[in-house]
């Protein structure tokens, strides 16, 4: 894979190709169909999946008329802050404003326009969000969602070939795209012109090497992503001469059940869990961030942690088809009291004890905790039955990529643009600074499905002043 040069683009021509049919493709799709251009989406799998498909859906979006509903204060400048203050101000400020300001009117297009539903999670906050804010499909998965934009795109009349995975892209000396080289599933290739190219396609967890360079604490970890992230954006962006950034940037997860590998939701730590290591004690402040909570449930013994609540977080955990899921395939177990749960996690049973009355005691605001947590905003776990699950931590997706600015176009190391490259989603860089720490929950679809919308109108328009 890599760059074809050449000075004349192939016969077939389409203005604006979009490359990947996860969330931030398919609405960049979307948004060039709207903006007046003719577009194809080129998606390697069968069918749209994408990142997106394996997230659990959340879109942080702020000044949306489903916060207004609720009553959720919000705004541009408080959504950024936490985001800039997660990542310890190491994200670029002017990109972050830009995806807050873009976020609240890109789910209202999407619905008015195209009939996406959409609803505000108000049970829980994830750690480091200050105002309800997380907006998701109505059932609350990323296939559902990527299945909505993609049956959305076809209501709007966009090609979405599939099983067509970008072999190289075409280019002229100066590092304009004239268009791409696909691969059909019987080994041959075709090729497609373009006035304008969005990659949406990928980040590079997927690619050992790549991580052996740029995350090696990760590099033998479980990856829970999309094993189609290879890098190819970033090689393809690289030797056309676009500049990354962050590369050591990404998004962990410390709650994936193990071995069954589904997600178990981190709401479960918000509203009171905890999690223990197989000694049956507690290692960290669980409301810090499930994305570094990746790497201190790696640290334990034989990397393995047990998440424990009560029947009431059961409960809420049972709202999500992904904790659904999991129940179903057997990773979640209820036991009836204290000496049978020490004797599935297989730990010392006073030594578990201790840690359960540990936190009882600082709910109650008799201590605080040695880790830092505030244990006094939810309910703790004194009343049996309890519950488990077995997980580990897992590496979902990078956060680092393409140097782009305000309007997702591809920029050099010299922040010049590239004549006709816009990137967005995985392919670009994110919001969450320089490593596993900056990542606020929904960082990355939120730039997916902005800079979608941003990328798709841009390289619209790009292409009508080509053709003008």
């Amino acid at each position: 894979m890599g760059i074809v040069r050449r000075e004349s683009g192939p016969e077939a021509h389409v203005p604006v190709l979009v490359v990947g049919a996860g969330a931030c493709g398919l609405i960049a799709a979307l948004a060039a169909h709207d903006a007046g251009a003719a577009v194809m989406v080129l998606e390697r799998d069968p069918v749209p999946a994408g990142s997106t498909s394996l997230s659990a859906g959340y879109i942080p979006a702020c000044n949306t008329r489903w916060q207004a509903e609720a009553n959720a204060d919000d705004g541009v400048d408080r959504m950024l802050g936490d985001i800039q203050k997660k990542n310890h101000g190491e994200g670029d400020p002017v990109l972050g404003r830009a995806v807050c300001e873009a976020s609240g009117p890109t789910l209202e297009w999407l619905a008015d326009a195209h009939g996406q539903s959409f609803i505000l999670e108000t049970a829980f906050r994830y750690p480091g969000h200050t105002a309800y804010r997380m907006h998701s499909h109505p059932q609350k998965t990323g296939v559902a969602l990527v299945g909505s934009l993609a049956a959305a795109a076809e209501r709007a009349g966009i090609d979405i070939v599939c099983e067509a995975p970008v072999r190289d892209l075409i280019a002229d000396g100066a590092g304009k795209v004239l268009g791409v080289v696909i691969e059909r599933p019987d080994g041959s290739t075709d090729e497609i012109g373009c006035d304008a190219l969005v990659l949406a396609c990928n980040g590079y967890g997927g690619n050992p090497e790549m991580l052996r360079s740029y995350i090696p604490e990760m590099a033998d970890a479980l990856y829970f992503g999309h094993t189609g992230n290879q890098g190819d954006a970033v090689r393809w962006g690289t030797e056309l001469g676009a500049a990354v950034a962050q590369m050591g940037s990404y998004q962990g997860h410390g709650s994936v059940a193990h071995p069954h590998g589904a997600l178990i939701s981190w709401a479960l730590m918000m509203e009171g869990g905890v999690q223990v290591n197989t000694e049956g004690a507690r290692f960290s402040n669980e409301h810090a961030g499930y994305s570094e909570q990746a790497l201190k449930v790696l640290a334990q013994p034989g990397g393995i942690a047990w998440n424990v609540y009560d029947r009431r977080l059961h409960e809420l955990g049972m709202r999500h088809e992904d904790y659904r899921g999991a129940h179903g395939m057997g990773a979640i177990r209820e036991l009836p009291d204290l000496a049978a749960l020490a004797d599935l996690i297989g730990c010392p049973r006073d030594r578990l004890a201790a840690t359960l009355a540990h936190a009882t005691e600082a709910a109650a605001g008799q201590l605080e905790d040695p880790f830092g947590r505030d244990f006094t905003t939810a309910p703790t776990l004194d009343t049996p039955p309890y519950f488990a699950v077995r997980v580990t931590g897992a590496l979902f997706h990078t956060q680092g990529g393409l140097s782009i600015d305000t309007s997702a176009r591809v920029l050099t190391a010299e922040r010049e643009p590239l004549p006709n490259l816009f990137a967005g989603g995985g392919a670009a860089v994110g919001l969450s600074g320089s490593d596993v720490e900056g990542y606020l929950s929904g960082n990355g679809l939120v730039t997916a499905v902005t800079l979608g919308r941003i990328a798709g109108t841009g390289a619209a328009r790009l292409a009508q002043e080509t053709t003008a």
